[in-house]
Formats: structure tokens, sequence, C-alpha cells
């Protein structure tokens, strides 16, 4: 049962990072409406076993009153509530204090800023830095997310090389980050190491109605299936995309639909999205929407 409902207000962004794996841009379609917040609220109401929501883009404070009255409404459930910001409104510390002070009126649980090379060029004065001075100002929970460029570590021992930096390989990070890195056969490529595909508990829903439990496989339409009844009707194992991913990772995936593309992959994320990309027009009710896939 879902625990945790994440919002992806927008996929709008003031960025257009080589990391995002959602390819966002100030260009990027997608926002919800006050009508369509409203009625995910009122499936979350149904479903008795979520603790949390989260607001998250693209950059979920380009639809600031928007953001505010989601928080208010998940706050008046009783549910934790947070979101993740790229904190492009400071321009000084007194300046963040002023966009965040209306975040800890409407009771904010917990504030996580992007703060990195992707999006700073590592300044001592970044926006997210800013923006982290004032939320600790205002007494307000806030974190840092840092995504690094990658980095390989060969180690001395047996194995595939470690590949740091917290980049997933799915999205714009499939054509920005991946050259030059140590691959390995698709054949290894037998579970999926990062999402819980039999049993999500956390789920991203998008303006477009997708219901995600790793972004970009959907688990239904809920403008079209309410979010409660896509919740405790999923099969996992009949789902034409996690099913094979369950059962054998991305090579299961890619041979149950006879996907052929090249012989060696990063990691599971960077296999795996390239052939759901492949299988993306076969699939198109459990994949997408296509501008995750930079379609």
């Amino acid at each position: 049962m879902i625990t945790a409902v994440h919002f992806l207000l927008t996929y709008r962004c003031t960025y257009e990072c080589d990391h995002c794996f959602l390819y966002c841009s100030p260009e990027s379609e997608g926002t919800f409406t006050l009508s369509q917040l409203r009625t995910v609220f009122d499936e979350i109401a149904k479903i008795s076993t979520v603790e949390s929501v989260g607001f998250e883009g693209g950059e979920p404070t380009l639809y600031y009153p928007l953001l505010l009255e989601g928080i208010k409404l998940s706050r008046g459930m009783g549910l934790k509530t947070g979101m993740v910001s790229n904190a492009y409104m400071s321009t000084s510390v007194e300046d963040a204090e002023l966009w965040l002070k209306p975040l800890r009126e409407v009771d904010l649980s917990m504030l996580e800023l992007s703060d990195d090379l992707f999006h700073s060029d590592g300044k001592e004065d970044s926006p997210a830095k800013l923006a982290h001075t004032a939320a600790k100002n205002l007494s307000l929970d806030v974190s840092t997310i840092e995504i690094k460029e990658p980095t390989v570590n060969k180690g001395s021992g047996k194995g595939a090389p470690v590949i740091g930096g917290g980049a997933m390989f799915k999205g714009r990070a499939v054509e920005k980050l991946t050259e030059g890195l140590p691959t390995r056969p698709w054949q290894e490529f037998t579970t999926c190491p990062y999402e819980e595909l039999e049993r999500p508990k956390r789920v991203h829903v998008d303006a477009f109605g997708n219901v995600f439990p790793c972004q970009g496989i959907s688990l239904g339409n809920m403008w079209k299936t309410p979010l409660a009844e896509i919740d405790s009707s999923y099969d996992a194992q009949a789902h034409p995309i996690c099913g094979p991913l369950i059962r054998g990772g991305p090579a299961q995936l890619a041979r149950d639909y006879g996907v052929e593309l090249g012989a060696e992959y990063v990691d599971e994320c960077h296999f795996c999205f390239l052939v759901r990309k492949a299988l993306i027009d076969r699939f198109p009710e459990y994949l997408g929407p296509p501008q995750v896939y930079g379609l």
C-alpha cells in the first residue's frame, strides 16, 4: 500500500540540468491545476496508509500559490509534507527569507535544496546556499541535495567499477553523462536495484495523470482510474513493464519484447531507460509521458 505521494507539480524548471532524469527545462509542459491538485488529495484521503506528501518538479516554486495550497491541504490532513527546490529566487538571504516565510506559515515539514555544480557552478553564494541560511534563520527543517559529476572508483578487488556522484543514468543523464564511463554487458542487469516495483510504497503523480513507481513507468492514469483504485488493484506481475523487471530486471524486459540494442551499458538504469524508450510506442499507457524520454 502507498505510504507517500510525491507531486511532480510541474515539469517546467528554470534550469536544464545534464543530470535531470525527467528532461525538465524552461519549455517543459505539464503543470497541475488547482482542480487536479484537489482531486489527488480527495484520493489520498481514501488511502489510509499514506503518511507523507512531497512537492517536486521541475521547480515547484514557479507556481507558488499552487504549491502553498497543496501544502495547506496536506498539513490539514495531518500528513508530513516536504518539497524540493533549486532556490532560484534567492538573490540574497533577506530575499530568500521573504520567499520562505510563507512555507513556515503553512507548516512545511521539510525543505530540500538542490545545490551542486549542475545548478550553480560551485558558487559560494549560490541561490541554494543563501536559501539554506534563510531557512535556518526561519527555523525551517532544511537539507541539501548534491549531485556530482560521475566519478569512477575501480578499486583493487574484483567486480564492476563503482560509479559515484549520485546521478541516476536515465533521462537527460543518459544523453549527457554516460560518455566515457565503464560499461557492462546488458545480460548482467537482472534486477532493479533502486525501486520497489512489486509493492510500491512511494509513487509520483504528474499533471497528465500518470502514477509512477519509477518516473516514466506508469501504473495507470488517475484521470481515468482513481488513485485509490490503482493502488488497491495493482498486480505487479501482470504489469507489462514492471512484471518483467521484477522477474529478471532490464535484461528480462529486453528479452520479453525482443528489444535489441547495443552490447554494454553503464548500469541497470541506463539499459532499462533505453529499453523502455524503444517500447514507448508499443506501451503508451504504461510508458510516458514521451517528454521524459526526450521525445
